[in-house]
């Protein structure tokens, strides 16, 4: 299936209030083909059984397949219970998708510099010692997507111990598990400068992308000044990365994570539709003028 025939939307912002059976309904009358969903539709412990499989049922009964769960939990935590607590929802939430046949789940390092509860490196904890809770953690989720055969896609955010290329190696060399991967979202890399997106696919290569998030980035996220615009309008090299992505033979979903926050609540008056409707259009217009296999592709500071 060509690539323009595999993008999902992450069923956030006001779909998170919608059933399931709308939403996929919704992403499918829009021509998308897959849908992530977020654990406001697909929860190990506030749903039941019967409640996550009428979610997967709708789902495909809609035409879409689930790219993955979004589970995203921060496993760097001073308060040990509920950092115990986070670490078996997360195990929890790879059982479920196990049964359900969910292929990947979306996992974090933490510490996520948004929550005011969260410790801050060095201040409140040092690197060596948030590094040691994130080994810990996933020294115990790694064997439950094993033995489930569920694919962990860790992504890289800003602030995060894994926070681009460099670093989430730090994590995957580590455990050297084929079922422990990334989700890809080229916008993080690029906010820390790395700009060669169509490299950066190269490097990981097929085996280690497990999914692809669809968002762009631009700003220096060390002075709080930075933005996730719509796509096309940030410094991702678009064309270059959905090349590589063909040249390694990616056979996943890439799936648009709608983040243009002021956009969505300012121009589109909080209308997720209309975002997704927006944001598939201009996928498949960069994915249109990706470049030809084997081509190279001018820096994201040529471009005009």
């Amino acid at each position: 299936m060509a690539l323009d025939q595999r993008i999902g939307f992450l069923a956030s912002l006001g779909f998170s209030s919608q059933p399931a059976p709308e939403v996929a309904k919704t992403l499918r009358e829009l021509g998308y083909n897959a849908v992530e969903w977020t654990m406001a539709h697909f929860h190990p412990r506030a749903h039941t059984a019967a409640q996550r499989k009428e979610t997967v049922e709708a789902t495909a009964d809609a035409g879409l397949a689930i790219s993955e769960l979004v589970v995203q939990q921060d496993y760097v935590c001073l308060d040990e219970a509920v950092r115990e607590d986070r670490i078996a929802l997360s195990i929890e939430a790879v059982e479920a998708c196990g049964e359900a046949g969910i292929p990947a789940v979306n996992l974090f390092t933490g510490p996520a510099p948004w929550d005011r509860d969260a410790p801050r490196i060095p201040d409140d904890i040092s690197e060596g010692a948030a590094w040691d809770m994130a080994f810990e953690a996933f020294g115990r989720v790694v064997p439950v997507l094993e033995r489930c055969k569920v694919y962990g896609a860790v992504e890289g955010v800003f602030g995060f111990l894994c926070n681009d290329y460099y670093t989430m190696r730090v994590l995957l060399d580590h455990f050297n598990s084929p079922w422990l991967g990334v989700n890809f979202d080229p916008s993080h890399d690029v906010l820390k400068g790395n700009f060669d997106t169509n490299w950066i696919v190269a490097q990981w290569g097929k085996n280690r992308i497990h999914h692809v998030h669809l968002k762009d980035a631009a700003g220096i996220p060390e002075l709080g000044r930075f933005v996730f615009p719509m796509l096309g309008e940030g410094r991702v090299d678009w064309p270059g990365m959905f090349s590589a992505l063909e040249e390694i033979g990616y056979e996943g979903y890439c799936s648009v994570e709608f983040e243009s926050f002021d956009y969505h609540a300012n121009v589109l008056g909080g209308d997720t539709r209309e975002a997704a409707r927006r944001a598939l259009a201009d996928a498949r217009a960069l994915m249109s003028r990706r470049q030809r296999r084997g081509a190279a592709t001018p820096p994201p500071e040529r471009r005009r």
